[in-house]
């Protein structure tokens, strides 16, 4: 019998990666990435002179399509490997990535009729303009005294569905009620790639408010919102939430011709990118928290019962792994700041003196950042570039760096970035173990990990654990054909559960980063420091950073 594959799908902030993997040892066979055509839109609609308001980040659900069209036909040619073996297609999605469809599933966005309105288009996970929204849901929840508040650490973000949903309600009440349904892009890519639109629980737990034994909350909670917003659960969010590993439908004609797989194959419901990374590094019990990061964090761990956690993203039972309730927590910016101090920020001597040693500037800073021991910049940052997700949940939070003399170097301030993530991420760590919680030990998947050992190393320290790193560069991906190979099923070649997908599959390196003594006292020394300017600055009692960005908007 011939060995068998799946493909996994991760779709990111900037381009979707497909992998071709091996259900026997999880070994990543062929990959491929797409650029999104149309990137991130957040100055202007596409072909249009439509101007986007401050805090917007859009996409165009072609360029979903446009992944499947070129990644998928070259993971198969790359590999070689024949499209009868491949039996499943799992994929993943930043979230909550969101967008109107009509009765057709099709992309309000895609009418031309209403193209030119921009909350026709599909909300990216960073879009944070319903912050107005999301103020007053929390606002009202807490008066009500509504119990799911503390399932999501007290505060509904912005990014997330009923936020954005209530946006398009007040801000483009036509398109809310052309609107069929409002759906999750993961959701989505999938019904285009299926027929078949399902709600997956990740998302919906996670994204819109909803329990696995409550469901969303009441009609009644909706119409203190809005009067227009009553029914919101029942129609526009109508839907079965089934779990992840459900088998979606088959691929359709169509997109079998579209891919070169068969016709059949098995689709999994979507997920989240963060949350498929887990199982694929074999993370199926408590006490190991899963970094996915990238252009930004997202914190994940398991846990055996529901704990209230200040700032985080949600508590969701199965909504990670079977058995356990799922937390979420996150960062906002974190790859995101470094490429903005390297794009925005350093001297022009810099990208000469790593072009001359055979550097991109990232890799030269990390060299020069690394020659200095914990405090000796003398620099302090907060690492709120693009607001707080956990565990202040405000995205009018902004940066800081403080200690900056004239004698600072681009490097110093390169370390005092890296050191300010890791910060951010000691916060996320003690609220989940104070909080009852464990977190004994950390894992880490994504790009970052992979090139910064610096990074990893501050990350060790200052969170005094061990770390373990990924295999593979694309784990959420290998994460979201795991899922795949659950969809397809043992009778096909596949698994009947994500245990046993990740008994087979998951893969991490053989080097472990442990954290350095002399080290570890030191940050303690600076992280104490930079709680006293996160509560100084995050918690009310100088809100000069919501101020500066109100005078923006004046």
């Amino acid at each position: 019998m011939s060995n068998k594959y799946t493909i996994g799908i991760d779709y990111g902030t900037e381009s979707g990666r497909a992998v071709l993997i091996s259900l026997k040892n999880g070994e990543e066979i062929a990959g491929h990435v797409t650029p999104y055509p149309h990137g991130v839109i957040d100055q202007t609609l596409p072909d249009t002179n439509v101007e986007l308001g401050y805090e917007w980040a859009l996409q165009h659900p072609g360029d979903y399509l446009e992944v499947i069209k070129q990644s998928v036909p070259a993971v198969l040619k790359e590999s070689g490997v024949d499209s009868a073996d491949v039996i499943g297609i799992g994929i993943d999605f930043t979230a909550c990535t969101m967008l109107p469809i009509n009765q057709d599933g099709e992309p309000l966005c895609l009418d031309p009729a209403l193209r030119n309105n921009p909350h026709s288009w599909v909300k990216l996970w960073k879009h944070h303009a319903a912050q107005d929204e999301a103020n007053e849901l929390n606002k009202i929840a807490e008066e009500r005294g509504e119990e799911f508040l503390s399932r999501y650490g007290g505060k509904i973000s912005s990014e997330w569905m009923i936020a954005k949903v209530w946006q398009i309600l007040n801000e483009a009440p036509d398109i809310y009620e052309q609107t069929d349904q409002f759906v999750e892009a993961t959701d989505w890519v999938i019904s285009a790639l299926t027929n078949k639109l399902h709600r997956n629980s990740c998302t919906a737990g996670y994204k819109a408010i909803w329990h696995k034994q409550d469901g969303y909350p009441s009609n009644e909670f909706f119409k203190t919102l809005d009067p227009r917003l009553e029914n919101l659960t029942e129609t526009k969010l109508r839907g079965n939430v089934v779990p992840l590993g459900t088998r979606a439908g088959g691929l359709t004609k169509d997109m079998a011709e579209l891919t070169g797989l068969r016709e059949g194959t098995a689709v999994a419901v979507g997920n989240v990118d963060a949350h498929a990374a887990v199982p694929a590094v074999g993370v199926v019990t408590p006490g190991k928290l899963v970094m996915a990061m990238g252009t930004s964090i997202c914190h994940m761990l398991l846990g055996t019962e529901e704990k209230q956690v200040e700032g985080m993203c949600g508590v969701v039972e199965d909504g990670i792994i079977p058995g356990y309730h799922g937390y979420e927590a996150g960062q906002s910016a974190v790859g995101d700041i470094f490429a903005w101090y390297v794009n925005q920020g350093i001297p022009a001597y810099v990208e000469k003196a790593a072009e001359k040693e055979g550097m991109n500037v990232h890799q030269w800073l990390e060299k020069k950042a690394s020659s200095y021991k914990p405090g000796e910049t003398g620099l302090l940052a907060l690492d709120w570039w693009n607001g707080n997700r956990s565990v202040l949940v405000n995205t009018e939070l902004s940066g800081l760096l403080l200690g900056a003399t004239i004698q600072t170097k681009p490097e110093e301030i390169y370390r005092a970035l890296l050191e300010a993530t890791a910060f951010g991420t000691r916060k996320i760590v003690d609220a989940f173990h104070e909080n009852g919680v464990p977190v004994y030990e950390l894992y880490a998947c994504g790009g970052l990990p992979l090139k910064n050992k610096l990074l990893m190393q501050i990350y060790a320290d200052v969170t005094d654990r061990t770390i373990k790193i990924a295999e593979s560069k694309q784990t959420p991906a290998v994460g979201a054909a795991m899922y795949g190979a659950v969809a397809a099923g043992a009778k096909n070649g596949g698994y009947d559960s994500i245990l046993d997908a990740a008994e087979k599959m998951a893969r991490i390196k053989d080097e472990v980063i442990e954290p350095i003594p002399e080290n570890v006292e030191i940050y303690e020394k600076l992280y104490q420091e930079y709680s006293k300017l996160h509560d100084y600055f995050g918690r009310g009692e100088n809100d000069v950073m919501k101020r500066l960005k109100a005078y923006r908007k004046i």
